[in-house]
């Protein structure tokens, strides 16, 4: 019997000028979660359930840019994305293009445990959703006043946000410095760097690993856009040494295939989970902005990110418990 450990995030990225009240809010949240989490791992639920109950809690609240309150595209409506894996027999499931499932991070978990495929999208996936009797909501359930006003900023500007949790006060002053912006993604500029996906990585006490990462997506993204956060290997991967969840600029995301980088090294270069995490974020981003949260199955947690800083909580059996922003 080993020991187990959990992380949370709520995305990387921080807005530098996020109000006091807010980074509070969102600490709340996440301490929430790992509650949660702890409750489930003491009663011996499975690493692969304890993510999957996680990531449900954080999509449900509108805080974070997943589930409820998802980023809207450039049409106004969401298209969701989420991926879960489990680490003994590296185990999937993923979907995209989701509009009407409540919680996505539960039909990836039936996409790998009900279906013979890893990956379902768009019209597929909300099919598949009516045939597995998921809670189904309209698509206003997903809308709130924030991403409303973000979306407008973002029309305004004639540009992609980031983030649509970006402080309301100074609104015509944070669209000019968005407009200015020198950060880029394949090339092209974009406006604010302030990534909110969710994700939750455990280790329970039998050594077994599993991820879940979902997300919103991009504010005023194009109509059809699919991020890291679905895609095994690069905003999600688990396997027998760890598991993984990422955050941040989903182009550079993909492009290093980031969450496998963490167990590769692991592997082929003998590293541990601290010496991991660090590696693949000062080696593998190239110009990219991003972060993740990582447990080994020896129960280590670590945490890592190059951005201004990354909403995140972690918490091992022998009573350490963090949360944090910057």
């Amino acid at each position: 019997m080993g020991a187990w450990a959990i992380a949370v995030h709520g995305g990387a990225g921080v807005d530098p000028n996020l109000p006091k009240e807010r980074q509070e809010e969102a600490k709340r949240l996440l301490t929430h979660c790992l509650d949660i989490g702890i409750s489930a791992l003491r009663s011996n639920l499975p690493a692969i359930d304890v993510v999957e109950l996680v990531v449900r809690e954080l999509e449900t609240d509108p805080l974070f840019n997943s589930g409820r309150g998802s980023a809207l595209t450039d049409n106004g409506t969401v298209e969701m994305e989420a991926s879960i894996m489990d680490g003994p027999k590296r185990r999937c499931g993923a979907v995209s293009g989701l509009s009407t499932v409540k919680n996505p991070v539960s039909l990836a978990r039936l996409v790998m445990d009900k279906s013979p495929h890893s990956y379902l999208a768009f019209s597929g996936a909300e099919d598949f959703a009516k045939k597995q009797g998921v809670e189904l909501v309209d698509n206003e359930y997903f809308i709130t006043e924030d991403n409303v006003g973000m979306l407008k900023l973002a029309k305004e500007a004639n540009s992609i946000l980031f983030d649509y949790r970006i402080p309301t006060i100074g609104t015509c002053g944070a669209g000019a410095a968005a407009m200015e912006s020198p950060l880029q993604m394949n090339g092209l500029p974009i406006s604010v760097y302030a990534p909110e996906t969710v994700g939750c990585v455990v280790v329970d006490k039998e050594g077994r690993c599993a991820a879940a990462t979902s997300t919103g997506g991009l504010v005023n993204k194009m109509t059809g856009r699919i991020g890291d956060s679905p895609l095994i290997g690069s905003g999600t991967y688990a396997c027998d040494l760890c598991g993984v969840s990422c955050t941040g600029e989903g182009e550079a995301i993909i492009r290093s295939t980031l969450a496998r980088e963490v167990g590769a090294v692991m592997e082929y270069k003998g590293l541990n989970l601290p010496e991991a995490v660090d590696f693949v974020i000062k080696n593998r981003l190239d110009e990219g902005k991003a972060g993740l949260i990582a447990v080994s199955k020896n129960g280590e947690v670590a945490c890592g990110f190059n951005t201004t800083g990354m909403f995140r909580g972690c918490a091992t059996e022998d009573g350490f418990m963090e949360v944090g922003v910057w």
